[in-house]
């Protein structure tokens, strides 16, 4: 199933290029949720499917070219992000003149945060902000959604914790200092499309991830050459945080960054999810 949020946060199933709006399939919930309704789907998921593929059936669908497209995400309580997990990625970091003599630790694999406030959805603008002469890289990535609260979980149990897949941009300020903070000005996590649940997607190691900037491919792998599976990414992060539905994770950058410019447009498609354009300007 694809999952959609749309015209303000409305919840919508795709089929090929129609969206049905299902948002009267949920509960009524009056418990103070309802204000955040997709965590409390996230974690309801495989009780309201049957509700929401039938009303998918039923529902008279629109184009998805006549509709507006949000995030398909609705305020995650964190945004967990996997760092040096493409080999590539961390020989072409290597090489370049400002990551001389950075701390070996910035090369290995590990797990950061990133701001929830940082999100923007597809067709959305990245605003540059004044940083100077550092550069602003474009990151494309595969990402996943948290189904189900996960501590403390073992690699082979891993999977299940995940509801679906979706395209994060991990946009970037190259130099000195913290990740979290270089990688969560405000409109510096692009996600989108669709969330497409994890049963359609099947192996999640074996998706062709690309990005174009104005038109020039940029990053072109396969997301079978991450060094640190999906499965051991969950373990080892779920025995530092606890895992909440809702919660995306991104799995970090294949090699081909690069910097982006007021101006640029970038393309990310990724395999079985689909395509997102967003724009560049500065702030």
């Amino acid at each position: 199933m694809k999952l959609a949020l749309f015209n303000g946060n409305r919840l919508g199933v795709v089929r090929g290029e129609t969206i049905v709006d299902v948002t009267s399939a949920l509960p009524a919930w009056d418990n103070g949720y309802m204000a955040n309704f997709w965590l409390r789907l996230c974690h309801d998921f495989d009780t309201l499917r049957p509700r929401l593929e039938e009303a998918a059936q039923s529902g008279a669908g629109v184009p998805v070219s006549q509709v507006r497209l949000n995030a398909p995400v609705l305020n995650p309580t964190k945004i967990l992000a996997a760092a040096s997990n493409y080999g590539a990625h961390k020989e072409e970091m290597a090489a370049r003149r400002d990551f001389t003599g950075h701390a070996a630790w910035l090369s290995e694999f590990d797990v950061f945060l990133k701001a929830p406030s940082s999100i923007i959805g597809p067709d959305d603008t990245v605003y540059l902000p004044d940083v100077g002469d550092r550069e602003i890289h474009h990151e494309s990535e595969l990402a996943f959604v948290i189904g189900k609260t996960a501590k403390d979980v073992p690699a082979e149990r891993a999977l299940d914790y995940v509801l679906g897949y979706t395209i994060l941009l991990d946009i970037t300020v190259r130099g000195d200092g913290d990740r979290s903070r270089r990688k969560s000005y405000d409109g510096f996590t692009p996600i989108g499309p669709y969330v497409v649940t994890a049963d359609e997607i099947g192996d999640p190691h074996n998706l062709h991830i690309q990005l174009w900037v104005n038109g020039q491919t940029k990053q072109d792998v396969n997301s079978g050459d991450m060094l640190v599976k999906i499965p051991e990414m969950i373990s080892y992060a779920s025995k530092v945080f606890t895992l909440n539905p809702g919660d995306v994770f991104t799995t970090g950058s294949p090699p081909g960054v690069g910097q982006i410019h007021a101006g640029d447009t970038m393309v990310t498609e990724i395999e079985k999810i689909g395509r997102m354009t967003n724009y560049v300007k500065a702030r």
